[in-house]
């Protein structure tokens, strides 16, 4: 049997990884700047987190949510201290277009609507109704598509105060990035979000905070969303949240109320899933990785600046977008096959990622703008 060929990639194999870095199985060394879509969030192979999973492994790997699970409840409880939304509830999955799936499906329950604002180059998942609420025609298929999604400008507070004036009682839910990943390291603006945020209380629409990349820390605040200083009714979170685990969830307001079997998972919340993201946490927390992803996401787009090969620096924390003059696929093979530099690409085809783990060090960092300065004198 072959293997289904549907992702372009490099002819490089990763034999092990140990914090910011890889080795191939040639023994050679990379700076690893993009984590696997931005999944490596405390660093490969991190020993607390080896330490966490292995012990809970020696104990029990998985049961289903028919019995009680307390470590799900310690997750839950860890999470809402770190992320400062304690009043809150979690419901765990798998992965971030599940997390979507279930966060649009929820709302839809809570309001009985079905129209979804989404906006300009969003992505949201690939499964039925993320990607239809996805802004990528080449990916939706005919049997997701639906007319109950509307793609509106993103950052355009007068179309979507347009939108809602004329079909407000519609609207089930606003879906939106704080930062948008895939889209090429677009920032919602603080405004907008407030706009959102208005608009869904008046018309008792359910705003729903996309943080499947730009949550856990990664933008300098816990979700990117946080610096509007407003709060959404749900965030959806999954990459960085396991470190490569699989396991992602949706933290939901209070006054959305939950009833058996609204929703469900098999995998969900498992006893790994849950030991993985309780090491992330811990890992988070005791080495104020938050705050880590500021200053040096600061220090890596304020050296940029000064490039006048680049033509804008986007982004926030260790979330941050380099657009080029041209096309920057060259760029990242170069960073790969001569500075050994791992980065990622985007839907925009000038524009690469940088989305490192949350506890890259400023001499990491000087590794890849050394690199980076020489290929573009």
């Amino acid at each position: 049997m072959n293997l289904f060929d549907v992702y372009p990639i490099y002819p490089i194999e990763i034999a092990k990884g140990l914090g910011s870095y890889v080795w191939d199985n040639n023994g050679t060394k990379y700076l690893d700047l993009y984590g696997g879509h931005a999944v490596i969030s405390i660093g490969h192979t991190h020993p607390h987190y080896v330490e966490r999973l292995t012990s809970q492994l020696n104990r029990l790997g998985f049961y289903s949510n028919s019995i009680k699970i307390p470590i799900q409840e310690e997750l839950a409880e860890k999470l809402g201290k770190v992320s400062k939304f304690e009043d809150y509830q979690l419901f765990l999955c798998n992965s971030g277009a599940e997390a979507n799936e279930n966060a649009l499906k929820l709302a839809s329950f809570y309001n009985g609507r079905k129209k979804i604002i989404a906006f300009s180059h969003s992505f949201h998942g690939r499964t039925s109704l993320a990607v239809a609420a996805t802004d990528n025609p080449s990916i939706v298929a005919p049997v997701n598509e639906t007319d109950n999604v509307v793609f509106l400008p993103l950052n355009n507070e007068s179309a979507l105060e347009a939108y809602f004036t004329a079909h407000g009682n519609d609207v089930s839910s606003v879906i939106i990035e704080g930062i948008q990943g895939v889209g090429g390291i677009n920032i919602a603006s603080d405004a907008f979000l407030q706009k959102i945020r208005s608009l869904c209380t008046n018309y008792n629409a359910v705003f729903i905070a996309d943080s499947v990349q730009c949550g856990y820390g990664r933008s300098g605040k816990f979700y990117a969303h946080d610096f509007s200083g407003v709060k959404a009714d749900i965030y959806s979170m999954a990459k960085g949240m396991g470190n490569g685990f699989p396991v992602a969830g949706i933290s939901i307001a209070p006054h959305l109320k939950p009833k058996y079997s609204m929703l469900g998972t098999t995998f969900g919340g498992n006893h790994l899933a849950c030991a993985a993201a309780l090491a992330v946490l811990e890992v988070i927390e005791n080495d104020n990785l938050i705050l880590n992803a500021q200053v040096i996401g600061d220090y890596i787009t304020g050296a940029l600046k000064g490039n006048p090969k680049l033509k804008e620096i986007r982004g926030k924390g260790l979330m941050i977008g380099i657009e080029l003059f041209e096309p920057c696929e060259e760029t990242r093979k170069k960073l790969i096959y001569d500075y050994q530099i791992f980065t990622g690409s985007s839907s925009n085809k000038n524009t690469f990622r940088l989305l490192p783990a949350l506890n890259l060090t400023k001499a990491d960092a000087d590794i890849f703008l050394e690199a980076f300065d020489k290929m573009t004198k």
